[in-house]
């Protein structure tokens, strides 16, 4: 028996690529999945019933599932995608953040408005899916929210000035929510994937076909990870990464630094900077949001 088996997910974004993958292999694991796609293509622009395949493929399989077509960039409209799995399920018991959108241009060049588009689908679009679903987690004592961030926001991507801002921005919703959701069984973790998607044939030069993903890029490579990060024994406020069949994790470290006391200034901090600087015998802080240990 699956420990997915029964257990409510919803996917958002789910009607192609990564989010694809994950609902049919919850859906295959004996998951109820309501599987959420506006149907837009990767500018966030129309729209289709792409869940609706994936929905017919989970069926067919002899899985349980459902489709919704709300937009997570709009409050009203992502509270209605976790009523909706409340009302066909029951409850929800695992929320994977997927849906995204791309405009990728210099900062120099992008408008206001994609920025402000870009933003909205992914870093606000998971809040407000998420918040929806948060008192329903808190009032069960049960709960698994994965965020999808990226390395275009961790590390950096020329070109992903909006994508990179939201997708780094995941990491901050992550530490506070696993923080406020120890106590009530909600784990919070952000998966960073890697794969051959309709966003990636935009930004590579590789000849990339989102139809025919490469054996090494496949979307269904990135699952595995959701899957654990929807566990029984997932861990909490974690980044994992999925890249071409490799998994990893990356952490914030923080060093030693120097303490200048109350009256330090700028010349004080010069004198000083090379410590300052040194990540050498750098760690993870002891305690999530907490400095003081290291004075």
């Amino acid at each position: 028996m699956s420990e997915f088996k029964d257990k409510v997910v919803i996917v958002t974004g789910a009607g192609g690529g990564i989010g694809r993958e994950h609902a049919l292999e919850f859906g295959r694991r004996g998951a109820r999945v309501l599987v959420n796609d506006l149907g837009s293509n990767v500018r966030g622009e129309g729209g289709s019933a792409m869940a609706d395949a994936v929905v017919d493929e989970i069926k067919a399989a002899g899985g349980i599932a459902a489709p919704n077509y709300n937009s997570v960039s709009e409050p009203i409209q992502a509270k209605a995608i976790v009523d909706q799995a409340v009302a066909e399920f029951g409850t929800v018991d695992v929320l994977i953040n997927n849906a995204g959108i791309l405009r990728n241009r210099t900062f120099k060049n992008t408008s206001i408005e994609d920025f402000t588009e870009v933003v909205q689908v992914h870093l606000l679009g998971s809040s407000y899916v998420s918040h929806a679903a948060w008192p329903i987690m808190y009032e069960q004592n049960y709960g698994r929210i994965v965020l999808t961030t990226s390395v275009s926001g961790i590390f950096g991507q020329f070109g992903q000035s909006a994508y990179g801002a939201a997708k780094m921005g995941m990491l901050g919703l992550m530490n506070v929510l696993a923080l406020e959701g120890r106590s009530h069984g909600i784990k919070v973790n952000c998966l960073s994937p890697g794969a051959d998607t309709r966003m990636t044939e935009l930004v590579t030069e590789l000849d990339i076909d989102a139809d025919n993903p490469r054996p090494n890029s496949h979307p269904q490579l990135i699952t595995p990870v959701a899957l654990y990060l929807a566990s029984e024994d997932a861990p909490t406020g974690v980044v994992m990464h999925a890249l071409n069949g490799h998994y990893l994790r990356s952490e914030t470290f923080v060093n030693k630094g120097v303490s200048l006391g109350a009256g330090a200034t700028y010349e004080e901090l010069l004198a000083n900077i090379d410590a300052v600087m040194n990540l050498e015998g750098a760690m993870p802080l002891a305690e999530p949001g907490k400095i003081e240990h290291l004075t």
